[in-house]
Parts: structure tokens; C-alpha cells; sequence
């Protein structure tokens, strides 16, 4: 049976157990909801990390068709840009604040310094860039400016320390929220890495990176794929590479060159996808239980920039013109 089909026979299992069971429909939503993305999102957390022990990248299949060193004196506003709505009409000048989980995307907070992108973490009383009081970090995308289909994407980083906060290097696109036919094919969050376990007290743990999916629209058929979690050296006192390799095929996760899993969950990609940096915050609520923890309990002292060396894109050189 085809996804597609799939999709829609939920929706008329939905309408006859809504009219004979009587049990009202936002319960039966939820109950989708929950073999969904609850069940999977339970997995990510009690996942036990796996050291890397896969095959080592091979770059010279690559070309390199992209890449941020930061080595000017300011983020390159002609390769970054900050978050939006992905069906706001937001352009690459955006510069006012914007939501993102329980605070808010801003790009005062993403600065380069000493080679390096440095993206922050405040609780501002007064609000910044037209937001409200809250807390504040930045995502930033290279929406308006560079997306591939396929290729390698690497992104050279330390962690961000804190309660509440992680940091992130994904891949995505418009198609993602406005699925037709409940796959990943028109475009998937690929979550190339995730480092949401600071908060964890077990050493092994806290020191672990996860790798997701995401794709079936973020609505009633949202769907995740816990590609797995990983043991890293040190993730939020030194630099580590990330990586994805992405064909027709599927998606390969690496870290530091080797790989990590693999998946095709819900049909590959086929479209075009940008690059995102990000630092997110929690402020309490169930996600935050096993997740990164809650950003209100921190001092400022406790919170560490996420620090970024260089963001890189490679094409395979067989699709190369």
C-alpha cells in the first residue's frame, strides 16, 4: 500500500470510529499523534548512545560547492539569514525577532568572532529586535541563498553548555509543512545532529549527540524516525564535525568522518533543501522532562555560546554540470 494511501484510510478510520465508537475526534488525533511522534520521541530519549564504528567518508567523490569559514568580522548576511515562518514571505532581510519553541530567533545573537560563529544565550527583561521579554538565541538559514539536492553537508562545532538549550545542524524546506501525499519525498527534516542531553547526570549520556527525521507535515500525520543517538568526546569543550550524505538512496549520518546510521524513513528527499545553525530553547512543559531541561533554571554564568568553525557543502561529481 502506497503512503499516500495509507494516509488517507487513517482519515476514514478516523471518521468511523469518531461516528461509532462516539469518542470525540481530538482524542482519536491524539491517539495518531502518539504512534506517530510520542513513541518514537520516548525512543530518542531512552535510546543508549552507540560509540561510531562505521565506515570512514569518503570526500573524494566530492566537490565542494559551499561553505562558511567565518572569517570575516560579522555573520555574511549574503549567505545567512534569520529564521521564518517557512509560508510567512519573510525575505532575507528579516531582522525583526522571531518565535522559535519557547523563545525566540534573533540575529543580534549570532556574531562572528576569531574565526568563529558564536551564537548566545540571554533572558532579556525588555524584549530585542521588536520581541517581547523572554529568552533569546538565534537560527540562522541559508534559505534565500544556497539549497542542493544530494550531496555531503558538514557542519565543525562545540556544543552549547545549559539547561533548556541545544544546538542544531538541519537541513529543510518548504515542502516539509504543506505535505500531498504523507511522505518524506517532497521535502524531509533531516536532522543531522541534536545536542539535547546536557542536562542528563549519566557522563555517557549527557555526552551524546541524537540524529532524526522528520516528514509527513508537522500536523495530524507528522511523523519522526529516530535515526539514533551517538557517543561523543567531549561535545560541549571541543569542536566535532557533523555530517550527512544524502543521495537517492538514503541519508548517511557521520560524525568527525565516520559513519553513524543510516535511514530512508519515509521516502528520500527529492527536492532541494537549505542549511539551518540553530540554538533552541525549553521553558518547562513535558518535552523538557527528557529533553534539554528548562532554560529558566539556569544563572547566566552557567550558559556557554554554541560555537561554529565552518559550515561546508559538497555535491558528488558524477552530478556536477
Amino acid at each position: 500500500m502506497s503512503m499516500k494511501s495509507k494516509k488517507s484510510l487513517r482519515y476514514i478510520l478516523l471518521a468511523i470510529l469518531t461516528y461509532i465508537v462516539q469518542i470525540p475526534q481530538y482524542i482519536l488525533l491524539s491517539i495518531v499523534k502518539l504512534f506517530g511522534y510520542f513513541f518514537p520521541y520516548l525512543q530518542t530519549i531512552l535510546r543508549r548512545p552507540k560509540t561510531p564504528k562505521g565506515r570512514k567518508l569518503d570526500l573524494n567523490k566530492f566537490q565542494l560547492t559551499w561553505s562558511d569559514e567565518f572569517e570575516g568580522g560579522s555573520l555574511d548576511l549574503n549567505k545567512w539569514a534569520n529564521w521564518s515562518d517557512l509560508h510567512g514571505g519573510l525575505d532575507n532581510a528579516n531582522t525583526r525577532a522571531q518565535p522559535r519553541h519557547d523563545g525566540w530567533s534573533c540575529l543580534e545573537m549570532a556574531r562572528v568572532e576569531n574565526g568563529r560563529l558564536q551564537i548566545s544565550s540571554v533572558n532579556s527583561e525588555e524584549g530585542m529586535a521588536g520581541g517581547p521579554p523572554g529568552s533569546y538565541a538565534a537560527a540562522i538559514n541559508t534559505r534565500f541563498s544556497f539549497r542542493q539536492k544530494y550531496g555531503y553537508f558538514e557542519a565543525c562545532c562545540k556544543c552549547p553548555k545549559g539547561l533548556g538549550l541545544w544546538s542544531a545542524f538541519w537541513l529543510h524546506n518548504e515542502n516539509v509543512t504543506n505535505q500531498v501525499d504523507g511522505t518524506g519525498r517532497p521535502g524531509t527534516e533531516i536532522d543531522v545532529y541534536e545536542s539535547v542531553f546536557y542536562r542528563s547526570r549519566d557522563p555517557l549520556r549527557k555526552n551524546s549527540i541524537i540524529s532524526s527525521l522528520h516528514y509527513g507535515s508537522y500536523g495530524l500525520f507528522h511523523m519522526m524516525k529516530n535515526v539514533g543517538r551517538y557517543r561523543v568526546e567531549d561535545p560541549y569543550d571541543s569542536f566535532h564535525s557533523y555530517g550527512l550524505e544524502w543521495n537517492e538512496k538514503g541519508y548517511i549520518f557521520y560524525i568527525d568522518g565516520v559513519e553513524t546510521g543510516r535511514s530512508r524513513a519515509g521516502g528520500v528527499s527529492r527536492n532541494e533543501q537549505f542549511l539551518i545553525l540553530s540554538v533552541e530553547h525549553h521553558a518547562g512543559g513535558i518535552k523538557s522532562l527528557g529533553w534539554a531541561g528548562d532554560i529558566r533554571k539556569n544563572r547566566p554564568e552557567d550558559m556557554a555560546d554554541f560555537e561554529v568553525e565552518h559550515v561546508r557543502a559538497y555535491q558528488y561529481k558524477e552530478l556536477l554540470p
